[in-house]
Order: structure tokens, then C-alpha cells, then sequence
């Protein structure tokens, strides 16, 4: 008895996906039921209904469907792509009691090949004297589109399925012909039935070379050349994925503004501007606030505007340096402090104000700092990868799990940036932002030079890119 109550073939088209399906419906007591949650058609293009449902049914209620392929007398199943309902997906992705069948192809024959059929029409082959072909022209951007779908859908499809424990069966186009395979297909889905040879009803379509199905092939060849198919270009991140840190947000007391900050940005500053746009003491500023909380406010501040601040990495590095490690005071880490001595060998003394801790003393400790982190944001340490120090993208990247922020505004653009902002919930004269540098900002100018912007520079390469930063001074 099988293990799986129903089963789904994750695939794209021009896999070779009809021919599975065939091929399993061959099977005693397995059913395929097409693409039972195509957007434009409910299991096979001219088919009104399956199992009883209306196109109209299913978009109503897409699970009633998959009930009832689950609830059928042989253990059913569908193909399905990445363009189907989403919300079969997510429903079938964690359920172990779903098989999971994934077909790939050459992704570059399954691209001709739709190409080919867009163009004659002509998606299934039974009989070969109806063969239609045409060559197609090979457009760079095109492909590229397509490809970056088609594995966006499988990193998806793999992830998840690693999130849950589970495992696929796996198959490249080339596997369909052979027949062992098609019965170890059968093996994983729990059946008994086995196949004595292949459905050939279906004939494989444009069998030719590329290079005879293409008529521009050169430009085909010239296309390809420029992809970075090692993804050699990558920026390396080993940082964790982070969540949307909403206890850190605050808002204007009145006024329908939320600073989503990034740890060691001018954080007392904003705070600042935004009890001052409401003329009000700092601490009437709305904090603390949970996902419940921030989303009543948002309710009732129709029209709201949400900001985040970047500061400079080279500057962002010497406030958490100086906030986190070096000083003793609120929101210091002493624990990572020992350990940074310890154990990196940070020549840091003690205790901060030293008499023999002066400013070339303080150079060598923030590039030993600098050098840590690289190898702290690689991965490479047992210290944590701390907010205050990991890189701005990676936390924008967890606000986002939440809402992105309507602005990013840079910290020398402070004060611009907003009063557009403040404009946007009708305060035409916004406050004057109070400088926001940060209190040891001279220590930094004092021994910033070259060793110090490359040192930052090899601990956050995708701030810089992502960002465009440049050098700090």
C-alpha cells in the first residue's frame, strides 16, 4: 500500500510531461489528471470539467479539487507548473503525504521547443505525418526571462521541500525512455502495477539539432556566451536570515511616520526629528511595537509613510565598534568584548578610556575589528552575527518579510529626504534633523584612510554594491 495519498509532477512545459502522464496512467490504479490548476483551463484545454468541477468551481475553491483527485479510487495525481494556483502549492509543498515527481529538462531544448509550438500551434504529436515545425528566432532577453522563472520555481520547490524533511523522485526528460526508471518511478509511488514496455502514442516533436532549429543560432551562441552559468559574478553571503525586527520600529507621536532603523544608524537623531514633527517630548514617541500592534496603527494612520536610514558601512562599522565593543554602557556586549580579546586577539584594553589607548592605538583596533567581521559575516566565527553590525541589505531583506519601507534615505541626505517625507502626511515644514553623526565620529576621521575603506570593503561587498556606496571621505 502506498504511502501517499495523491501525487503532483512539478515540471515546465515542453518537459516531456505528457509523456509521463501517459505513462503513469498505464499504471493499474494510478491517475493523472492533467493540469488539474492551469490558470486558463481545469485539466486538458478542451475539457469542461474534471471530477465534477467547473473552471469557475475550482478558482472559487482550488482545494475542493484536490480533495476529491485525494478521495478518488486510484491514487491520483497532476502536473503542475510554475504559473499554476499558488495556493495548490503551498497547500501540497509541506504535506508528506503528497509524492513530489520532478521533471527538468535542457533548459534551453524546453525553451525551442515552446517557442516552436507557440509558433505552429502544435503542443501534442500523435502521428507523424502531421509533424509541424518552423525555425524561431532566438532573442538573449527573452531566454534569460524564462530561465530565471524556471529556477526561481525550483530553488522554491527545493527549499521547501528541504524545510519539511522531504525528499522528491527525480527525473531528466532523457529518463523517460528508459523503462527501468519508469518502473522505479512506480516503486516510489507505491504501486504494484509495473510497466511491460512505453506508451508511444505520443512522438516526440522537432527531433533536429538546435542549430537547425534556430534560425539566428549564431546570435543564439553569441546569447549564451554572456550568461554566467556558474553564477561566477555572485557576491558570497553566509549571514542567517533575519526577521523584520518590528520591536525596534517607532513612530511619530501624531503624525503618520515609522522609522524602521537599521542597528548603528543615526538612530537618536530620527527619533529626535520625529518627536519634533508633533512638537512633543521624545518620549512620546510610539514604540515596542508587536506585528499586532504595528498593524493597528497602520490602520488607523490611513495614508501612513514608513522610512529606514542608511549610513555609510565605513561609518556603520565604527558606531557598532565603538557602541558595542569598545565602551562599557547601554547596549554594550561585554561577553563578545572578552571574547574578542580572548580569543581574536582584539587589542582592546579592558577598560575604555585607557591612558595608553590613544588614536594609533585606536587605528589597529578597529582594523582588527574590520577583520573579525569579514570573517564573522563569512561564517567563519562562533560569535553571532549581531544587528548592529550585519549588513544593511540583509536586514532590509528581513523588513521585508513584513512591509518594505516606503523610502531609504541616505544619512547625508537626512535632512532632504525628510521633509519630502513629512510633505507626503501634509507637515510642510518639517523640523530640522540634529546632526547625526555619531559621537565618536571624530575618532573615525582621525585614523579613516585607505587600509581602513578596504578592510570595510572586504567585510560588506554587497552593501557596496547594492547600495553604490562609494568611499567614505
Amino acid at each position: 500500500m502506498s504511502k501517499f495519498d495523491y501525487f503532483m509532477i512539478l515540471a515546465e512545459m515542453r518537459t516531456g510531461s505528457n509523456f509521463l502522464e501517459a505513462n503513469l496512467n498505464e499504471l493499474d490504479g494510478v491517475t493523472c489528471h492533467g493540469e488539474a490548476f492551469n490558470p486558463s483551463f481545469i485539466g486538458y484545454p478542451k475539457l469542461d470539467q474534471l471530477l465534477g468541477m467547473t473552471l469557475e468551481d475550482r478558482e472559487q475553491n482550488p482545494h475542493r479539487l484536490l480533495e476529491a483527485i485525494v478521495s478518488g479510487p486510484d491514487l491520483g495525481g497532476f502536473r503542475f507548473f510554475n504559473d499554476h494556483d499558488g495556493r495548490i502549492l503551498n497547500a501540497c509543498l509541506p504535506d508528506p503525504k503528497c509524492a513530489k515527481v520532478i521533471l527538468t529538462r535542457n533548459p534551453l531544448d524546453s525553451f525551442v521547443s515552446w517557442k516552436i509550438a507557440k509558433a505552429t500551434g502544435q503542443w501534442k504529436l500523435t502521428n507523424a505525418t502531421h509533424f509541424k515545425s518552423e525555425q524561431i528566432i532566438f532573442e538573449a532577453e527573452e531566454f534569460e526571462a524564462y530561465l530565471e522563472t524556471v529556477q526561481a520555481f525550483q530553488v522554491r520547490v527545493l527549499n521547501a521541500l528541504q524545510k519539511v524533511g522531504q525528499t522528491a523522485f527525480y527525473l531528466a526528460y532523457e529518463d523517460l525512455q528508459d523503462i527501468d526508471v519508469m518502473n522505479g518511478l512506480a516503486a516510489f509511488l507505491g504501486t504494484d502495477a509495473r510497466l511491460a514496455s512505453l506508451n508511444k502514442k505520443l512522438k516526440k516533436q522537432n527531433p533536429q539539432a538546435v542549430s537547425d532549429k534556430v534560425a539566428n543560432f549564431s546570435d543564439l551562441e553569441a546569447g549564451l556566451a554572456r550568461l554566467d552559468r556558474f553564477n561566477l559574478g555572485r557576491t558570497p553571503n553566509f549571514e542567517p536570515r533575519r526577521g523584520p525586527a518590528i520591536p525596534t520600529y517607532v513612530a511619530a507621536p501624531k503624525s503618520g511616520l515609522l522609522y524602521m532603523p537599521l542597528r548603528s544608524g543615526p538612530h537618536a537623531a530620527v527619533v529626535d526629528w520625529l518627536a519634533a514633527v508633533d512638537g512633543a517630548p521624545v518620549g512620546d514617541v510610539l514604540d515596542r511595537f508587536s506585528q499586532k500592534t504595528l498593524r493597528h496603527w497602520m490602520r488607523s494612520n490611513e495614508g501612513h509613510r514608513s522610512f529606514t536610514v542608511l549610513r555609510h558601512p565605513v561609518a556603520r562599522a565604527h558606531a557598532a565598534f565603538c557602541d558595542r565593543v569598545l565602551f562599557d554602557g547601554p547596549g554594550s556586549f561585554p561577553e563578545i568584548r572578552a571574547t574578542l580579546r580572548k580569543v581574536h586577539k582584539l587589542p582592546i584594553p579592558p577598560r575604555v578610556p585607557d591612558p595608553d589607548y590613544d588614536e594609533a592605538a585606536h587605528r589597529v583596533a578597529f582594523l582588527a575589528f574590520l577583520r573579525f567581521l569579514r570573517s564573522n559575516l563569512s561564517g567563519q566565527t562562533s560569535v553571532r552575527i549581531d544587528p548592529s553590525w550585519a549588513s544593511q541589505l540583509t536586514l532590509l531583506e528581513g523588513m521585508a518579510q513584513f512591509a518594505l519601507p516606503d523610502m531609504i534615505v541616505r544619512e547625508e541626505q537626512l535632512q532632504s529626504d525628510l521633509a519630502v517625507l513629512a510633505r507626503q502626511v501634509g507637515i510642510s515644514a518639517a523640523p530640522d534633523v540634529i546632526d547625526s553623526k555619531h559621537p565618536h565620529d571624530d575618532s573615525l576621521v582621525a585614523v579613516y584612510d585607505d587600509e581602513v575603506e578596504t578592510a570595510v570593503r572586504d567585510a560588506y561587498p554587497r552593501d557596496y554594491v547594492s547600495f553604490g556606496f562609494g568611499n567614505w571621505a
